[in-house]
């Protein structure tokens, strides 16, 4: 009896006091009893729209039978249930994506302000039953959770422009995002190497603009047969897009997980698949071509090339303004990125379009030049009731007014937007470019080596700057990771990369400074999180994978 008494005390102590779910709640508290899953279980709902609640039900139910082969149902009666619940009146602490969970022996409720927090609500139950449905029947442990996210835009990049992703790995990305309580999926859909987005006014942009001639090698590729054609020096044709019909299918997948998809054009840089397919747009008004080189879309880019648009002239704008009526049509998010970063002015300097454009306005240099380019852009975008996005490179010449700021190149362009009361999306490349090594890179798959973004460094990031006080650390509105794929070429690799940061970065995001720790986050991984991504063949970084936890 005594060693049966050390062995129950050593299974309780090993678990966190917030049992396996990630991110950390706000509060929680174990209560006497078990939650009995099986088919007598029942769905009902109370206060939700009929569309909110057959979308809410379906997903819960089917979630629960592909992970457990328990086939509960929506039903008004049975002997035990799962109660869906809009409150009548708003509770202030929860917010809008905030949840009360409850689990007794005969019911599990969830309420919350609206379908947010209820779907908050459903992704932490489903945590538990997933991490205990080796037992049979399965038990879920009595308990009381209130929730709610500690910052409102918690965000991930995902470039599909250097390597092309179908919709299949999108959804997957998204059923990730969403069981980790993340809300923000940025689409990166436009860049040099490809353009991935039907544009049904320019098909060229698809058509020549979505394909690329080299992909760089990764020793994922032997993983995977989609992708098993190494770099060898000879061209071939490599990428894809999106229908708009699976845009749209996208973007209703993401709404149901409560994920806003919010894509990204980049303009004035960063265009070279637009230009290949329509030069007319560019400063030189023509493709060109090295003697040794792939057309300038390609992976590697001829020195002679310019990836910028021409601001000088007006059918530039006219194009552009084409493009983004199309996209919008396609995203009903509030936010439209238009990237903004790295763009190269020496081109513009040459260009007697862009320097008679300099000198009509009254602009001082390039930089305000720039600063025209977005503010226009910003400018139509209001127009049509959205709000423009662009890295901390828009805040050169001078930013819109009402420009969200994404601050990349550390936290100095996110510090100055923020004393200028402009609202911040942190993305420092260090820590949140997951696209970088893990760790020794001697260790690692082929990545970007400006800096070693471990779990820790993503868990430990503090997203409000010192250098800011209480009322300017308002305008951090949240913070987002980023995937470039300029050599994630595979979904092995892909995954790899993202866990177990994207967990590390959930926490950190959602859950209040006191209830972190990153020991305590180390060990609910190891409590079923690791099992349930080897279980469904996701790959992870192993590092830190230890099955002898319990």
């Amino acid at each position: 009896m005594k060693k049966q008494l050390v062995i129950i005390f050593l299974i309780l102590g090993s678990l966190s006091h917030y049992g396996q779910i990630i991110p950390a709640p706000a509060s929680m508290e174990f209560n006497k009893g078990n939650f009995e899953l099986d088919a007598t279980v029942g769905v009902t709902f109370k206060g939700l729209k009929k569309q909110e609640s057959t979308r809410l039900t379906n997903y819960l139910v089917d979630k629960i039978v592909a992970e457990t082969s328990v086939r509960i149902a929506s039903k008004k009666k049975a002997s035990k249930n799962i109660i869906l619940q809009i409150l009548q009146k708003a509770n202030k602490n929860l917010g809008e994506e905030g949840y009360l969970l409850t689990i007794s022996e005969t019911e599990i409720h969830i309420t919350g302000n609206g379908y947010a927090g209820l779907f908050y609500g459903t992704q932490s139950l489903l945590q538990y039953v997933i991490h205990n449905n080796t037992q049979t029947p399965i038990q879920l442990p009595g308990l009381t959770i209130s929730d709610k996210p500690n910052v409102k835009w918690r965000g991930m990049v995902m470039d599909v422009s250097r390597h092309f992703y179908n919709t299949k790995t999108i959804k997957e990305l998204l059923d990730l995002m969403a069981f980790y309580k993340l809300n923000v999926f940025h689409w990166h859909l436009a860049d040099n190497e490809g353009w991935r987005i039907k544009i049904k006014k320019y098909p060229k942009l698809t058509s020549v603009g979505g394909w690329r001639t080299e992909t760089p090698g990764s020793i994922f590729y032997k993983q995977d047969s989609t992708y098993a054609k190494k770099l060898d020096g000879k061209p071939y044709k490599y990428g894809g897009f999106y229908t708009q019909k699976q845009v749209k299918e996208i973007v209703a997948y993401a709404q149901d997980r409560n994920i806003t998809v919010v894509p990204e054009i980049d303009v004035p840089g960063h265009s070279g698949a637009a230009l290949t397919a329509y030069p007319e747009f560019s400063c030189e008004k023509h493709v060109q071509e090295s003697p040794n080189s792939t057309l300038w879309n390609g992976f590697v880019n001829p020195a002679n090339v310019n990836l910028n648009y021409c601001a000088g002239q007006e059918t530039t704008f006219e194009f552009l303004e084409d493009v983004f009526t199309e996209v919008m049509e396609l995203f009903p998010s509030k936010y439209i990125h238009v990237g903004g970063d790295e763009v190269d002015k020496s081109y513009w300097k040459k260009c007697a379009d862009c320097q008679q454009r300099l000198a009509d306005n009254h602009l001082k240099d390039e930089n305000e030049l720039q600063s025209y380019f977005i503010k226009r852009m910003a400018k139509f975008l209001e127009k049509n009731d959205r709000k423009l996005i662009g890295w901390d490179e828009i805040l050169e010449g001078g930013a819109p007014i009402n420009a969200t700021v994404m601050s990349w190149r550390g936290e100095k362009g996110g510090i100055e937007a923020a004393k200028l009361k402009q609202d911040v999306i942190m993305t420092p490349n260090n820590p949140l470019y997951f696209n970088r090594y893990q760790e020794d890179p001697k260790n690692e798959p082929l990545a970007v080596a400006y800096s070693i973004n471990t779990l820790e460094k993503v868990y430990e990031y503090n997203l409000i700057p010192k250098e800011l006080n209480k009322e300017e650390a308002q305008y951090i509105i949240g913070g987002q990771f980023a995937i470039w794929t300029e050599f994630i070429s595979s979904v092995e690799y892909l995954e790899y990369t993202l866990l177990p940061r994207m967990p590390a970065f959930a926490e950190n995001m959602w859950s209040v400074p006191k209830n972190k720790n990153y020991i305590d986050f180390k060990k609910r991984l190891n409590q079923g999180h690791y099992d349930y991504w080897k279980a469904n063949g996701i790959r992870f970084h192993p590092k830190y994978y230890k099955k002898s936890v319990y």
